[in-house]
């Protein structure tokens, strides 16, 4: 019997749609690879040639007498109408709806050879942009049809002379296709062959999660994720990993038949952060890296949500994620797909749905837990700063006791032998140059690589006067103080606290003694002093009074009506004046003669550490951003 394969679509169509149906080469070996799932392969093959690409599948293949090649054609027809319909006959649930995805190929080449087996029965014919009188296609010859890799039943599509091609790595290849269709397993694996290169893709790519910071994974079926998750911070494993149930959010929405039922719209899969975004653009080219992917039936719907939940902020760079909601494709339910195959309707009560669980809790929440990276980070950062800064102290010291010994030795052995001198006497000389140089160390020029370990500026103040002690903070910052050099324990920013434990335990103190007062360099810290009447009560603060006028540590006083700073403060110099105004809850403000004075300090604090300060008039207006600036 001759074959007669006969398109059940007007060509007009094919004309219109073959060229822009698609737009990326990877979206149409997805549809493919879908409709080899569909088939119940075990073995998908993307072979790249110069002069083609093949998609080859060892699945059930097509009958042309039991009808399987009249369904093919039959574009547009709808595959899934029943329950029955909806799974294959290794209880898959069916990827292909429309009938469309056959069209894909056409993206690619003008003219597609289909080719395929089923039980022995050969069939194939040329798909083409262009088709003959009555819709009929080219047939192939019986002699033709054969594969690359399959024997027995299976079917391939060959793209000829493709107008996309695929990227010069084969695991570039791997990882596009991961990206937009992770369905692999042992049960069904695929593999990308070019010339002698191969590749099987045959599970998740474990690469992919080992490059998170965080994870958080919905849903027992992909709670194995976290068997890739690593991190440097074990001990925070806890926060870092959240693994939670599937989300179900109640929906109510019309079937096929307009009839209204209630639903549970049911959201697995997982999302999580990159460590790092550098050098993953050597290879990945194809798709953003950042990006959060919708699937429905294991199959890819929309690549990339993440520009309608997101806020456009900076850290959404690391942002990646991939969600399955199953209830897109549901076959009483009607279908939610563009016609590019590449998003959903966005009208969708289904759609809006997931949108709004990742906007408002989903995204924020896995931001969150980066922004907990990130201060574990700095946290890690600064101790190791702390404990580079503690063994150059030491490395220092044994230097400097080297030195003096060495020095004073040597020199009393010289002028012992030269004079002739007793034993009385040599000691004599030996104390004296001993005392001299100690006397003169700080001349020696010694001190630069300590000293750049080392924080500058102190900020002593009290809880209750946070808000003049920020503004302090702000205003060295906008002078191009660098926050990490600066000590503020109420600080917002981590990096101006000292971390917790450091060392030892003593905190503050044990920081100021170790590096500031037992220290051989000679740079002393820059205290800037918060004052009111809270000083008076807390102890810290007359601790840090204490130690300032212990070692002679230059200063500067910002103060708080009523409250006058005594001794031992330098108390004859001028310092800054705010004023709380009790009718507006107690809020600072300061007078114009007095703003001018608080940036006058800054600006003398900035020349005096060698910072660059910035001018008055703009620090001046800086300030009153910050507080309120009254006239008198």
């Amino acid at each position: 019997m001759e074959k007669e394969y006969k398109l059940n679509i007007d060509p007009k169509i094919l004309e219109l749609l073959g060229p822009s149906l698609y737009t990326n080469i990877y979206y149409i070996l997805a549809e493919l690879i879908a409709n080899a799932y569909d088939a119940d392969a075990h073995n998908v093959y993307i072979i790249a040639d110069k002069d083609y690409i093949a998609v080859e599948d060892d699945g059930t293949g097509m009958s042309y007498e039991k009808g399987d090649i009249a369904k093919y054609l039959n574009v547009a027809g709808t595959s899934r109408l029943t329950a029955e319909d909806s799974v294959t006959k290794l209880n898959r649930n069916k990827m292909g709806r429309k009938g469309v995805g056959k069209l894909a190929a056409l993206s690619v080449s003008e003219n597609v050879f289909i080719k395929t087996i089923s039980n022995g029965e050969k069939s194939g014919f040329i798909l083409s942009r262009n088709i003959n009188q009555g819709n009929l296609l080219t047939p192939l010859d019986e002699n033709d049809i054969t594969f690359c890799k399959i024997s027995g039943n299976g079917t391939a599509v060959v793209m000829t002379h493709p107008q996309y091609k695929l990227h010069s790595t084969l695991n570039a290849i791997k990882r596009n296709l991961l990206k937009i269709f992770p369905l692999v397993s042992n049960d069904f694996k695929i593999h990308i062959i070019r010339d002698n290169e191969e590749i099987i893709i045959d599970k998740f790519d474990k690469e992919m999660i080992k490059e998170l910071s965080t994870l958080i994974i919905l849903g027992d079926e992909f709670e194995y994720l976290n068997e890739f998750f690593t991190t440097p911070y074990d001990a925070q494993i806890n926060e870092l990993l959240k693994i939670q149930p599937t989300k179900i959010i109640p929906i109510r929405m019309a079937d096929k038949q307009g009839d209204k039922n209630d639903y549970s719209l049911e959201i697995k899969g997982w999302i999580g952060t990159y460590m790092t975004t550098r050098g993953r653009k050597v290879e990945m080219t194809d798709f953003p890296d950042n990006f959060i992917s919708l699937y429905s039936n294991k199959k890819m719907g929309e690549f990339n949500i993440l520009p309608f939940v997101g806020q456009n902020k900076l850290p959404e760079v690391y942002v990646v994620g991939q969600l399955h909601v199953d209830i897109f494709e549901r076959t009483e339910l009607p279908d939610m797909a563009l016609s590019n195959r590449q998003g959903y309707k966005s009208d969708d009560p289904r759609y809006q749905a997931v949108l709004a669980f990742v906007r408002n809790t989903l995204l924020p929440d896995v931001l969150k837990i980066r922004d907990y990276f990130v201060t574990l980070g700095k946290e890690k950062k600064k101790l190791l700063d702390i404990k580079k800064q503690k063994n150059l102290e030491i490395d220092f010291k044994k230097s400097v006791d080297t030195f003096r010994e060495n020095t004073t030795n040597n020199a009393t052995s010289k002028i012992s032998l030269s004079l002739g001198l007793d034993k009385a006497k040599e000691e004599n000389i030996k104390s004296i140059i001993a005392e001299q140089i100690n006397t003169n160390s700080p001349d020696m020029g010694i001190k630069s690589k300590i000293d750049s370990q080392k924080k500058k500026i102190l900020i002593s103040q009290t809880y209750p006067d946070k808000d003049l002690a920020d503004i302090v903070y702000e205003m060295l910052l906008f002078n191009n103080v660098p926050p990490e050099d600066i000590i503020y324990t109420n600080c917002d920013d981590e990096i101006s606290r000292i971390p917790e434990g450091d060392v030892g335990n003593s905190g503050i103190y044990g920081y100021l003694r170790q590096f500031f007062v037992d220290s051989y360099s000679t740079q002393k810290i820059y205290v800037i002093f918060v004052t009111s009447d809270n000083t008076k009560v807390s102890w810290g603060a007359l601790v840090e009074v204490g130690a300032a006028w212990i070692t002679q540590i230059e200063h500067k006083i910002f103060n708080i009506r009523n409250f006058r700073p005594e001794h031992p403060l330098d108390d004859e110099q001028q310092w800054h004046s705010s004023s709380r105004d009790p009718e507006d809850d107690n809020k600072l403000y300061m007078p114009k003669v007095s703003a001018d004075i608080f940036c006058q300090k800054i600006e003398y604090i900035c020349d005096k550490l060698e910072y660059t300060k910035q001018k008055r008039i703009d620090n001046m207006n800086r300030l009153q951003t910050l507080v309120k600036i009254t006239t008198k």
